[in-house]
């Protein structure tokens, strides 16, 4: 069950819109991180059920901290949050262990799918 979510995304107007498209409903704990380092400090201390990161980010990218967060632990689910959609780029996040890769601007359908998704991983 998902009750952790770490959303890591520099934009604030992202992170918001991201979490405008997560149910009210179910009660999740968010936390948020402005970069990728940020991120993967935040990532080892609350072990968030699920996290989605972007991509493109300050200090550490979202690919660098996606690599870091599963070296750390292998079993992360990491949803990666892109409008960068060059088949390039989404085969070395797959490759680092993305568990989905969803496209930039998020809405209610694909982020409830992803979660849905997660949530069917976890068990």
């Amino acid at each position: 069950m998902i009750n952790v979510i770490l959303i890591v995304d520099d934009s604030p107007i992202s992170r918001k819109m991201l979490k405008s498209c997560i149910p009210k409903d179910r009660g999740y704990v968010f936390h948020e991180a402005g970069d990728g380092q940020a991120g993967v400090e935040l990532y080892k201390k609350i072990q968030p059920d699920v996290t989605f990161m972007d991509l493109t980010m300050p200090v550490m990218d979202g690919a660098t901290a996606l690599g870091e967060i599963k070296k750390y632990d292998k079993f992360a689910l990491v949803i990666v949050l892109t409008a960068d959609v060059q088949a390039k780029s989404l085969e070395k996040v797959t490759e680092l262990g993305a568990f989905l890769v969803v496209k930039k601007p998020p809405n209610k359908e694909n982020i409830q799918d992803a979660l849905s998704k997660a949530e069917e991983k976890l068990g």
